[in-house]
């Protein structure tokens, strides 16, 4: 499990599991006399001990009854009910006890940290935060809660990343046989976004009148017009006009195999004729394929807020260290005098050589924006107040790097997943747990 795929899982609001302790806060409470109090009290039970930590009748109701409306939603087959409320029963005993882990070893996480992570769960549902809230609210889950069930997903990762991860070694050697094989070819093969357009010919139709009008439509889509818009021209034939997606070679049409690896991204092909017609093909974006991308080699000066230090004074000493270097003060000496980057302090604020994206979105934006050989006014980023200098840019193509880097990751996330189910059954299989009655 990636944090990826916990925020996703969390952001399409299919978590089956409501926070344990919630769970019992929210229950409802039956008023003294009425007839369902003593069915309250039956859930509320202790029904298991699991080593310091309790699991209660209503928790596991309400984990089963959500688990139930998410199954109802997407349309999916559920077990018998006994055999049901046992896998739910079980999902939150390893709940507990990675929480619980996270408690003894102190992981946390901040409320900025998951501020930021519902942010991004929204931008990603393509929303701002208040309509993904709105949204959480109809479907029956509020706000508070969200936030409380994903920061327990935080720390369930966190601990589980810290417990598996330096069990995953992935060598050199794995690397390159994986690369050799039939499954890791297919794997980082080329892919192609690819749009197709046929302008058909029939027993009805001119030849010669069709393919002018082909011409035409290649000629607009390859000047740059939007290809579908381009496609919807009326003419003496209906275009049939469709987006293929993402396709490697092996999945392409065959009458287009050989075509589209020709074709660079935005690129649109002549018009290609077959017995059915005319093809007008475009490209709109390659990966995998001749990686070509703008490096940056920068330095930078972190100043963290503090309980001595405000905001302000981080933004106002960011401002004083940046009109000291352009009066000829050493970058690097101050860098290793004021900056708080534990990782780059030292070496004088030196980040090296970085992709895009690799740095957090501000800091990227303002380092973008910053010519070869200048410094940036200070900017800040969720880590604080920065200077940053870029000393020079390149092209490189990191086509060989990547397909490595895609094969370890590959690797990485299939030893993850093995080794974090064994994990998972150890841990278990050591806890004390005392079950009452499910």
């Amino acid at each position: 499990m990636t944090v990826i795929n916990t925020l996703r899982r969390t952001a399409l609001l299919s978590c089956a599991l409501l926070p344990l302790t919630l769970a019992a806060q929210t229950a409802p409470k039956a008023p003294a006399g009425d007839d369902n109090s003593s069915q309250q009290q039956s859930l509320d039970r202790v029904i298991a001990i699991v080593d310091e930590d309790v699991i209660l009748g209503s928790e596991l109701q309400a984990a089963v009854s959500r688990a139930q409306e998410n199954a109802a939603r997407s349309k999916r087959e559920l077990p018998p009910l006994d055999q049901f409320r046992r896998q739910i029963f079980d999902q939150l005993v390893l709940e507990s006890l990675q929480l619980q882990i996270a408690n003894r070893v102190g992981v946390r996480v901040s409320d900025t940290e998951l501020n930021e992570a519902l942010d991004r769960i929204a931008q990603q549902n393509n929303m701002t935060l208040e309509q993904f809230s709105q949204v959480m609210t109809q479907d029956g889950t509020s706000y508070a809660q969200a936030r409380e069930q994903l920061r327990r997903e935080l720390l369930i990762q966190r601990v589980q990343q810290g417990s598996v991860s330096e069990r995953v070694q992935i060598t050199d050697q794995e690397v390159e046989n994986f690369l050799a094989s039939a499954e890791g070819q297919a794997r980082i093969a080329p892919q192609y976004h690819v749009l197709h357009a046929l302008i058909p010919i029939t027993d009805k139709t001119d030849p010669e009148q069709v393919k002018q009008f082909a011409m035409q439509l290649d000629t607009r889509a390859r000047e740059g017009e939007d290809f579908n818009r381009v496609m919807t021209t009326a003419g003496p034939v209906k275009v049939q006009n469709s987006d293929l997606g993402w396709r490697t070679s092996d999945n392409l049409p065959s009458l287009l195999v050989d075509l589209v690896p020709t074709l660079k991204s935005g690129e649109v092909a002549e018009p290609l004729r077959s017995p059915s017609g005319y093809h007008i093909v475009k490209v709109v974006e390659v990966r995998g394929k001749g990686e070509i991308i703008q490096q940056t080699k920068a330095r930078h000066i972190l100043l963290k807020p503090s309980a001595i230090r405000t905001e302000a004074q981080c933004q106002q000493l960011a401002a004083e260290l940046r009109q000291r270097i352009l009066a000829g003060a050493d970058f690097d000496a101050l860098a290793k005098q004021y900056s708080e980057d534990i990782g780059s302090a030292m070496e004088g604020g030196e980040l090296g050589w970085t992709n895009p994206g690799q740095l957090v979105g501000t800091f990227q934006t303002a380092m973008d924006n910053t010519p070869k050989g200048a410094i940036s006014e200070p900017f800040h980023s969720r880590y604080g107040w920065h200077i940053v200098k870029v000393e020079d840019r390149r092209t490189q193509d990191v086509t060989d790097e990547m397909r490595h880097t895609m094969a370890r990751n590959y690797l990485h996330e299939k030893k993850y997943q093995d080794e974090l189910d064994a994990w998972l059954r150890r841990i278990r299989d050591e806890a004390f747990v005392d079950i009452k009655k499910i």
